[in-house]
């Protein structure tokens, strides 16, 4: 994260530090959601704002298209979709009570 290192309106990252629970829809028990970044910057108007960011690859941040062939990758590719979108949902949560932004960014936002 050089990036965030480099950036003068950063005040202050981390990686995996904010942990948030949710309830998975997979097995319907609690677990703990490690967010891949946390960052706490200068805005342009130099307000202090916190914004929580997961990196994941595109393909990854949409449900998978229904099939008519239910087989073991397509129902994997659910489930692993139900727990994300879990996950995600907890983070906006999260970050609405207390005034933050979550984020998710792909390939297509890095590149």
């Amino acid at each position: 994260m050089q990036w965030c290192d480099r950036n003068e309106q950063i005040i202050k990252w981390s990686s995996e530090e904010v942990v948030i629970p949710y309830k998975s829809p997979v097995d319907n028990r609690h677990h703990r959601y490690f967010v891949d970044f946390k960052i706490k910057y200068r805005d342009k108007s130099g307000k202090t704002r916190v914004i929580l960011i997961e990196v994941k690859p595109y393909q990854k941040t949409m449900p998978p298209e229904k099939k008519t062939k239910k087989t073991k990758r397509y129902i994997q590719e659910v489930m692993e979709w139900g727990v994300n979108d879990a996950k995600w949902r907890a983070a906006i949560d999260y970050c609405k009570d207390r005034n933050w932004e979550f984020k998710i960014l792909t390939e297509k936002d890095l590149s």
